[in-house]
């Protein structure tokens, strides 16, 4: 059974940082691709960060460039995101999923965890 177990939310202000983690057990984690969703109230659920395949490096969305980074380490089946300079209207569920394909749409993510929330008072 797939398990992606996200943590790390909380209610801060704007300008702070803040670390969400996901933690996976139950499949290939290596193999996986893992990207970070997000969906705020009334709002589609958008793609946020993933750790490049290639090179380690973080593909974000235009959004949150320069300030989110994704990472992933593989020996402990764990992909992270860095959130710094945190912005009001950052406040969302976010959401880590695994997929096999490499993309920014959610429909090309097969598992998800059950998401945190990230409030950012202004």
């Amino acid at each position: 059974q797939v398990q992606l177990v996200e943590s790390g939310g909380g209610l801060v202000q704007a300008g702070d940082s803040l670390r969400l983690s996901c933690a996976a057990s139950g499949l290939p984690f290596s193999r996986y691709v893992m990207g970070w969703f997000r969906q705020a109230p009334g709002k589609e659920r958008e793609f946020v960060a993933r750790p490049s395949w290639s090179d380690g490096s973080s593909y974000d969305a235009s959004s949150v460039k320069g300030r989110f980074t994704a990472s992933r380490d593989n020996a402990k089946n764990t992909a992270f995101l860095q959130m710094s300079s945190l912005k009001p209207e950052d406040t969302a569920v976010y959401y880590c999923a695994a997929g096999s394909v490499v993309g920014v749409s959610s429909y090309e993510y097969t598992y998800w965890g059950q998401g945190t929330q990230v409030t950012v008072s202004s």
